[in-house]
């Protein structure tokens, strides 16, 4: 996750309350997603960025988890996100993110 959007990350927790916000991750590798969603829930692991030793907790989802699928409206998703669907491993980044749950 760049320095800007950890930034931005921050701003919004500070502007909000956090348990009203929900990250929505678009990595694409698992390795990525994994790392991003360890930096909005127990900090940035790089200790680089605005997010270093920040453990926000946020909630946190890869756009192409089926419980985001469910939100979005058939026509939204198929414009958006329905060829990245198509040739990325959902099932892989989906697990990688939710492994940061626990």
């Amino acid at each position: 996750m760049d320095l800007q959007s950890q930034e931005a990350i921050l701003r919004l927790t500070k502007a909000n309350d956090p348990s009203a916000l929900v990250v929505l991750l678009g990595a694409p590798d698992p390795e990525a997603a994994e790392i991003s969603a360890e930096t909005v829930i127990k900090g940035d692991p790089a200790y680089a960025g605005a997010l270093a030793g920040v453990q926000l907790g946020l909630e946190v989802y890869h756009v192409l988890d089926d419980a985001v699928k469910a939100e979005v409206p058939d026509d939204v998703w198929e414009e958006q996100i329905g060829l990245m669907a198509d040739v990325l491993d959902a099932e892989a980044l989906t697990a990688a993110v939710r492994s940061m749950h626990s």
